[in-house]
């Protein structure tokens, strides 16, 4: 049985790709930050929260993550913990670039004293593009960040490739696109989208207030990314891979199709908020997944408009809970 260590194992992703790593019959350990009330939502939500061992962990702390990764021996980390909400960057910076930027330098250390056979899995972002130098964008784009996320993101995704280059690190950076699903937090415009119109359908809510509408994303499916983070790792070689749908869509078309898909006019409802928009906007991300289609034999299967449907119809189903209980 195969031991896997996923970091940041609350998230979207993390869940997602310990649900994976459990039907591939691997053991699997997941950190959390200590809290009064971790959140373990996201693994409830799966049912899979009693089949992962569980370890605290700070990217901050060097020696949670020493005795993390002593606890579990893995054979395979998966870093997933990040501060990953580009607003919050803007109003924390400095906290952003020491847990998403130093923290993985801090992870990719550790790795390389206990144990340097240890396949490592970091998630990069689209973000690194930011001002992009040209569309679509693949793996030799040059980056450009626009936010101290981004920033923080493209530091670590050197160390990622520096480990590997100067200690032979099994050390893969997958630069994900932006991927959605209902386990998306509700502080993403995604999520923040399907959960207003499907509150407002059944009268919880009476208007949702966005930023910039003509922001454009590429976005899949959240449960087909994580496999193409278990597949590079499962590679005879390390590399860097972007994972994209290859399309593109503004956020007004996400409102669009949201609000069709309950049977309401968006424009009814929407207020646009000059506040919600960011200090420095990324206009354009659109990735180029040939490599990965190729090497991994990975590609997106959800389109665009079932994405949308499949988050607003989860949040249906939460917001009549939560209509019942009131």
């Amino acid at each position: 049985m195969k031991r896997a260590l996923v970091t940041g194992i609350t998230g979207q992703d993390g869940a997602y790709l310990a649900q994976l790593l459990l039907s591939e019959g691997y053991h699997v350990f997941g950190t959390y930050r200590r809290s009064s009330h971790p959140p373990f939502e996201r693994l409830e939500y799966l049912g899979i929260k009693e089949q992962i061992e569980l370890l605290p962990m700070d990217l901050l702390d060097q020696g949670s993550i020493l005795r993390a990764l002593e606890a579990s021996e893995p054979e395979e980390v998966y870093n997933l913990a990040a501060q990953s909400f580009v607003q919050v960057s803007f109003e924390q910076p400095i906290l952003t670039g020491n847990v998403t930027g130093l923290g993985v330098a801090r992870l990719l250390e550790a790795i390389r004293q206990v144990n340097p056979g240890i396949r490592f899995y970091q998630a990069s972002s689209s973000e690194m593009f930011g001002k992009v130098q040209s569309i679509p964008q693949d793996e030799k784009t040059p980056f450009y960040p626009r936010s101290p996320y981004g920033v923080a993101k493209l530091y670590s995704h050197w160390m990622t490739v520096n480990y590997r280059e100067a200690y032979g690190l099994f050390a893969c950076a997958g630069i994900l696109f932006n991927h959605e699903s209902p386990l998306r937090g509700t502080e993403f415009v995604t999520r923040k989208i399907s959960r207003a119109v499907a509150r407002i359908k059944l009268g919880l809510q009476d208007h949702l207030e966005l930023g910039n509408l003509q922001a454009k994303r590429d976005w899949g499916f959240a449960p087909e990314y994580v496999e193409a983070m278990w597949l590079m790792l499962q590679q005879d070689q390390p590399g860097d891979y972007v994972i994209a749908s290859g399309g593109t869509h503004r956020v007004q078309e996400f409102v669009e199709k949201a609000f069709e898909t309950v049977g309401l006019d968006w424009r009814e409802y929407v207020v646009k908020q000059e506040a919600l928009f960011r200090p420095a906007e990324v206009d354009l991300l659109v990735g180029n997944p040939a490599r990965a289609r190729r090497d991994l034999g990975w590609q997106p299967k959800t389109s665009f408009p079932e994405l949308v449907r499949i988050m607003v119809e989860a949040d249906l189903a939460r917001a009549a809970k939560e209509a019942l209980s009131q």
